[in-house]
């Protein structure tokens, strides 16, 4: 298994270590296609990416590509807001991007105290009591992130299940459906070779990501190597590997709407 490209990287644009162009030097030099610079969305309390600092970050991604010759895709690791399914990516925000992660963070502003307390809180509580969420918790969960699926042409979504539970083929069916990816993730263990089989089943795509807040993990596919010793699905179902490349909804959602 040969990573082609690696689209969860961080900078400090919000709490990466290293620039655009360290992150995208790490990819050239492990033969990476592609890579994507996804820092946390704007409404991410302590690290969120700033609406002002888009032309520079933007900027910074062209020189990188002059320079190393890797496409560097500019993104951003958007966050749930709410039941409904809201992130703290915009309408008006989509054009500034090339590529559209989601996923669920602790400290954050949410839409409203009620979504605060249903999607994160709650889900957080259990995690830090080492127990699992109740029946609701996670019902609520699901009904977040099928919802998220459903309203915004999300290309991935990030490290599903981490401190925060649902029901993991009930939202793979909505990726499938709606050609949404789901990652896994290789900074932190998020999801069981079980609980993998169990999304793969569905249909849905994969994608391999290091989520590398430091250059020196761009790339990185440990986690995800030995996860998948113990899953029996195809590697087919993963989309960035051994030379092939996704095909993002979020790219043809842009065109259609242009």
């Amino acid at each position: 298994m040969i990573l082609t490209a690696d689209y969860h990287t961080h900078t400090p644009y919000s709490h990466g270590k290293n620039t655009v162009l360290e992150n995208a030097t790490a990819a050239k030099k492990l033969g990476l296609k592609e890579i994507a610079i996804t820092d946390h969305g704007f409404n991410h309390l302590l690290f969120g990416l700033k609406r002002k600092k888009l032309d520079d970050l933007r900027a910074e991604i062209k020189e990188a590509e002059k320079l190393t010759g890797v496409k560097v895709l500019m993104g951003m690791e958007s966050n749930l807001t709410s039941l409904d399914g809201d992130t703290d990516m915009r309408q008006e925000d989509l054009d500034k991007f090339d590529i559209f992660l989601f996923g669920v963070h602790e400290v954050l502003k949410y839409k409203h105290f009620s979504d605060f307390y249903n999607i994160m809180l709650r889900n957080y509580t259990a995690y830090k009591l080492g127990k699992k969420p109740s029946q609701k918790v996670i019902d609520n969960t699901t009904k977040a992130y099928i919802n998220a699926v459903k309203k915004n042409p999300v290309d991935i979504l990030t490290h599903i299940n981490y401190k925060c539970c649902c029901d993991l083929k009930e939202v793979a069916k909505v990726c499938a459906d709606y050609g949404t990816y789901i990652e896994i993730n290789t900074k932190k263990r998020h999801v069981s070779p079980e609980e993998v089989d169990l999304m793969a089943s569905t249909g849905v795509r994969f994608v391999i990501d290091s989520d590398a807040h430091s250059a020196d993990r761009v790339g990185d596919t440990k986690i995800a190597e030995q996860l998948l010793k113990d899953c029996s699905f195809p590697l087919e179902q993963i989309d960035n590997i051994d030379g092939r490349l996704p095909k993002f909804r979020f790219a043809e959602y842009k065109k259609s709407h242009s």
